[in-house]
């Protein structure tokens, strides 16, 4: 056996002194629809409800066994990361400076600190995340402390790969496919690096945020490449730029196994993870389940792990889930309307409108020196196709409209 999968059995180890193993569950409602083995790697259920604390604790555990007078740690983080490392400083007995970007919710704030209890600082600084690093970095040279970076280092993905081990013990063989989210590559590092140490014929699929996608970028040229912009939403895997050591152990990746997930479908893998099967999954833990359909020709008959990475879900985020899924799925449409300044011309809309559809936003400005006035409307419907019949009677009645849904700049300023 090379050193990585021994590193990673150690690391594994020493993990069953803080938590027994996430489990490996079959789902069997996927497992149906898609007629494989599908299991769940529920990453979602670990003492921080993601996989961060595995590599931030075994970062902290190395770095203690060679210097056993370091205990600082300085990490900056709005999420998982941060609750992983102020969970491995309680355990450690050591102190924390947790940096996190002004604009972190409050619940992320309160759950490091309830991990962290009084080992832990945290320092609310910077709008955005860069700002929140470079301050962060630059505390940590100034006070000597350690800096546990988030993916980017040997012991995190060594940590992470007990992920695998972990999975290979629990199904007892080795799976036929699996499946993981990416973001800045740690997880996907260190679950292929075990597996593909051991010899495995186990393949794997990578999905990323489409908002995200800094592992298609590095494959593309061939090296690390910062993303000049990236969409937020799936906060856990949004990254700008992969790490220097996660694409050393990633550059082999066939970027045909690269995949895509658009953040409103994942709002509706999400919804219906929570509505089915009642499990709550963050935005990038739900990454790998939101890819099945488009890899549908490709598992059947065969044995595939899904890892659900995490499940630090804020409800208060539900009704833009929501939203945005119906969005997706065609349920929920926003347009313009131009309405005729006439008597009538509101009811003439209304009678339009079918059984299943249902006015969700309606705003009217009626300028009485023209003859159309505006209106932002939001039909809300039971069935995509009513939508064809809805603007086929607008069409019909000469109703000047504009769908707006798929417009990013005007939906977010008026929706």
């Amino acid at each position: 056996m090379s050193s990585f999968p021994q590193s990673a059995q150690t690391a594994t180890e020493a993990l069953r002194d803080l938590f027994d193993p996430t489990p490996l569950q079959r789902n069997d409602h996927l497992s149906a629809r898609y007629g494989a083995e599908i299991w769940l790697k529920r990453e979602d259920l670990s003492p921080v409800r993601s996989y961060k604390i595995r590599g931030a604790v075994n970062a902290m555990r190395k770095v203690r066994a060679k210097t056993p007078a370091q205990d600082r740690f300085v990490c900056a983080s709005a999420g998982n990361h941060a609750q992983g490392v102020a969970y491995a400083c309680r355990h450690f007995g050591v102190s924390g400076t947790i940096f996190m970007p002004v604009t972190t919710p409050q619940q992320k704030i309160d759950k490091t600190r309830v991990f962290g209890g009084d080992r832990i600082e945290i320092v609310l600084t910077g709008d955005y995340f860069d700002q929140t690093l470079t301050a962060a970095q630059t505390f940590c040279a100034e006070e000597g402390a350690h800096f546990l970076s988030p993916f980017d280092d040997p012991d995190v993905i060594e940590g992470q790969a007990s992920v695998a081990v972990e999975m290979m013990e629990q199904l007892g063989r080795a799976p036929d496919l699996v499946i993981l989210p990416v973001g800045g590559g740690g997880l996907a590092s260190g679950v292929t690096g075990y597996f593909r140490a051991l010899g495995s014929a186990t393949d794997f699929r990578f999905v990323e945020p489409a908002g995200g996608a800094s592992l298609t970028a590095a494959l593309a040229k061939g090296a690390p490449y910062t993303l000049p912009k990236i969409n937020s939403f799936v906060d856990g895997a949004a990254v700008a730029r992969l790490g220097a050591n996660t694409f050393a152990m990633l550059d082999w990746v066939d970027p045909a196994h690269v995949l895509l997930a658009p953040e409103d479908r994942i709002c509706v893998t999400m919804l219906e993870m929570l509505n089915i099967e009642g499990i709550v999954l963050e935005p990038a833990g739900a990454l790998s389940v939101d890819v099945l359909p488009v890899l549908a020709d490709q598992i059947a008959g065969k044995t595939v792990v899904c890892v659900t990475s995490g499940g630090n879900f804020d409800f208060e985020r539900l009704p833009e889930v929501k939203e945005r899924a119906q969005r997706f799925a065609g349920l929920k449409k926003y347009f313009i309307l131009r309405m005729p300044q006439r008597p009538g011309a509101l009811r003439e809309f209304l009678m339009m409108l079918g059984p299943q559809d249902d006015i969700a936003r309606f705003e009217y400005l009626k300028k009485s020196a023209r003859n159309f006035g505006s209106v932002l409307i939001g039909i809300e419907t039971r069935n995509a196709a009513n939508f064809s019949a809805l603007f086929a009677k607008m069409d019909a009645a000469a109703f000047s409209y504009r769908d707006i849904t798929a417009d990013e700049a005007l939906a977010e300023f008026l929706i």
